[in-house]
């Protein structure tokens, strides 16, 4: 399932994994976040409504380029530095190509507005 994050004037195509969470989020789309930094490592904004976690572990150790959604605080994460493991974490997808260097780049808090991305 791909999606694209629109930051500002720069677009960044994601490909969520097949699951629970992941059908989840398509079926909020489109959707615009307010997403604050975190440790330089994340960025973290709210879901409009929680995301089922079926067959998912209780935690994840997410990767560099990862798309993450933190259940304990209902927020679609985009990791762009390393983050170890942590309880709540779920990965629901990856940034494509050079996305996750390019959002390390913006400094701070940022709008990003999450959408289905038709080829």
């Amino acid at each position: 399932m791909k999606i694209r994050i629109t930051i500002g004037d720069q677009r960044f195509p994601a490909t969520l994994f097949d699951s629970a969470a992941g059908r989840d989020l398509i079926a909020l789309l489109p959707l615009t976040i307010a997403m604050t930094d975190h440790g330089s490592v994340e960025k973290t904004g709210p879901l409009p409504s929680p995301l089922r976690l079926d067959g998912q572990p209780d935690g994840a150790d997410p990767d560099v380029g990862d798309v993450g959604y933190y259940a304990p605080g209902n927020d679609l994460v985009l990791y762009y530095g390393d983050q170890s493991y942590y309880p709540g974490i779920v990965i629901i997808g990856r940034l494509d190509g050079d996305a996750a260097s390019r959002i390390a780049d913006m400094d701070g808090a940022i709008t990003a507005t999450v959408e289905v991305h038709a080829d």
